[in-house]
C-alpha cells in the first residue's frame, strides 16, 4: 500500500489527532492535505499553538483544545500521541465505542516499502540507533533514520526505496499499542522507567517486548545477555536471537572476550572487530552500545567499517557530552540521563570523584541504588526539582555514607544549582549534570534542559 492509497481508504472517515506538537504535525498536515475529515485534540491554548493553529484552523481542521481536551474523544480513527498511552481512559473508553487507535509510527511500518531496523531500550538507544544509521551509511546504504529520534518518516514514505534501510528508534510509549515486524529489533537493556506513564512495571516490559513479537522466522532479534530482563525475552522470540554480553562468550553475537577484543561469533566462527579501548565515546556502557550495534549490522557490514566507525563516531548530544573545559574544569552534560541506571552509567565512566548536579521530575522509579555509587563517585552533590529529596535520602541511607562524604546541596532553580556547582569547582574537577529523572518538571524535554546547562556554562567566568 502506499500513502496516497492508505489516505484514500480514510476518506468518509472521521480522524482525530491527539496531540499537536511537533511530531505529530506532519501527519496533520498529510491527512489535511489529502481532504480527510481530521479534529485535532491538545490540551494548549490556540495562542499556545500560534500559527499552526490559525493556518489548519483556516484549511477546515477542527480543534478541541484546554484543560477539557479529552472529553468525549471519539473519531472513527484515534491517532495517538505517543504518552497518551491505551490504557488511559479517555482513549481506552473510545476504543469500547468502537474507534481504532493508531499512531504514525504503527502506519510508517505498515506502508515502508524497505528493510528496517528498530531499537528500544531502558537506555542507550538513541547512541545505539545512531550508530547503527552511521555503519550503515558507512557500508553505503541509504539510511532513514526516524521513530523516537530524527523526524516523522510518514511523511517520506514514498521517498523511500526498497533498497534504502529505516533505523527507528522506539520508545515504550511508541510500541504500547503497536503491531510492527521489523527485519532487525533491538533491545538494549530493560530496568524499571516511565512508571509514572504506565500502570506497573510488567506494562512497561510488555510494551518493550512488541518490537519483536510479530517478527517473520527470517528476521534477528538482538538481545542484552547481561541482563536478566532482556534475556528474559528469547524464549519468546520467534526469529534466531543474536546476543551481546560484555561478561560472557556468547554462541551467536558479539561478546567482550577477556583481553579487551570485541568480537563477532556467526556460524561458529569468531571474527575479531577492534580492541573496546579503541572506541572513542567514553564508558563500559558505550562499549555495549557499540557492540549491540554491530550485533544489529552483522552481514550487513564489513567489520573493518565497524572498527573504522567505531573509532572516530563522538558521541551524541546531551550524552555524556564534554561542552567546555574553563579554567581546569571540565563541564560534562548527560541530560538524557532521565533514570538512575543511566545516572551510575555516567559515574562509572569516571576515575575521580567529581561534582554531580541532579534531580527533576518523578517519575516512579526507586533512586535506592544511586546512594552507594554517589558516595563512591561524587565529592559534591547539587540537587535540584522534584526528586531532590528522593535522591538525597538514598545517599544518605547508604551505608558508605558519613556527613560531608559527599557534601549535599539543595537548591530550588535550576539555573542557581548549575552556577552554584561550577562556583565550587577547582582545577582539575568535572562536573557534571545528570540528572537521574525526567525533565518534565521545569522543562519540555531533555534536549532543552540540555541546552539551558550549556548556556550556563558557557557564560561561566
Amino acid at each position: 500500500m502506499t500513502l496516497k492509497e492508505y489516505m484514500s481508504s480514510l476518506a468518509g472517515k472521521r480522524v482525530t489527532v491527539v496531540g499537536a506538537g511537533l511530531s505529530n504535525r506532519p501527519l496533520i498536515g498529510l491527512l489535511t492535505d489529502a481532504g480527510v475529515d481530521v479534529t485535532v485534540r491538545d490540551k494548549s491554548a490556540p495562542e499556545a499553538l500560534g500559527t499552526f493553529y490559525d493556518t489548519y484552523a483556516a484549511r477546515g481542521v477542527k480543534f478541541c483544545l484546554g484543560p477539557d481536551y479529552l472529553d468525549d474523544l471519539d473519531g472513527d480513527v484515534i491517532f495517538r500521541t505517543p504518552s497518551f498511552l491505551p490504557i488511559q481512559p479517555a482513549l481506552a473508553a473510545a476504543m469500547e465505542r468502537g474507534s481504532a487507535v493508531t499512531s504514525e509510527m504503527e502506519v510508517f511500518f505498515r506502508l515502508c516499502p524497505c528493510p528496517t531496523v528498530a531499537v528500544t531500550g531502558s537506555d542507550g538507544k538513541t547512541t545505539t540507533t545512531t550508530v547503527i544509521a552511521r555503519l550503515l551509511e558507512a557500508a553505503g546504504r541509504k539510511v532513514w533514520l526516524g521513530g523516537n529520534i530524527g523526524h516523522p518518516l510518514l511523511a517520506d514514505v514514498d521517498s523511500i526505496g526498497k533498497d534504502d534501510i529505516a533505523v527507528l528508534e522506539l520508545s515504550s510509549f511508541q510500541l504500547h499499542s503497536m503491531v510492527c515486524s521489523p527485519d532487525v529489533a533491538v533491545i538494549t537493556n530493560m530496568a524499571p522507567n516511565h512508571l509514572d506513564i504506565h500502570k506497573d512495571l510488567q506494562d512497561y516490559i510488555d510494551a518493550k517486548k512488541r518490537i519483536f513479537r510479530a517478527q517473520r522466522p527470517d528476521a534477528r532479534l538482538v538481545l542484552n545477555r547481561d541482563n536478566a530482563l532482556t534475556a528474559a525475552c528469547a524464549g519468546e522470540a520467534k526469529c534466531p536471537v543474536s546476543w551481546f554480553s560484555r561478561k560472557d562468550q556468547v554462541d551467536r553475537g558479539v561478546y567482550l572476550r577477556s583481553d579487551g577484543m570485541i568480537c563477532a561469533v556467526m556460524e561458529g566462527k569468531e571474527t575479531p572487530i577492534l580492541p573496546a579501548t579503541d572506541i572513542r565515546v567514553p564508558g563500559m556502557h558505550n562499549v555495549e552500545n557499540m557492540m549491540t550495534a554491530f550485533a544489529a549490522v552483522w552481514g550487513m557490514v564489513p567489520p573493518e567499517i565497524m572498527a573504522e566507525v567505531a573509532r572516530t563516531f563522538t558521541g551524541v548530544a546531551h550524552r555524556l557530552e564534554t561542552v567546555r573545559v574553563h579554567r581546569g574544569v571540565t563541564y560534562i552534560n548527560d541530560s538524557i540521563a532521565s533514570s538512575p541506571d543511566r545516572t551510575l552509567a555516567g559515574l562509572a565512566c569516571f576515575d575521580k570523584k567529581l561534582i554531580l548536579i541532579a534531580g527533576g521530575k518523578d517519575k516512579g522509579i526507586p533512586f535506592d541504588s544511586l546512594g552507594s555509587e554517589v558516595c563512591a563517585h561524587v565529592k559534591k552533590l547539587y540537587l535540584t526539582g522534584m526528586t531532590a529529596g528522593k535522591i538525597r535520602a538514598a545517599v544518605e541511607a547508604a551505608p558508605e555514607y558519613r556527613p560531608g562524604a559527599p557534601e549535599i546541596f539543595v537548591i530550588e532553580d535550576f539555573t542557581d544549582t548549575v552556577k552554584a556547582a561550577a562556583a565550587a569547582a577547582e582545577p582539575g574537577d568535572t562536573v557534571l549534570m545528570s540528572p537521574a529523572s525526567t525533565s518534565f518538571d521545569r522543562f519540555k524535554n531533555f534536549e532543552e534542559r540540555g541546552e539551558l546547562f550549556r548556556r550556563i556554562v558557557q557564560e561561566v567566568q
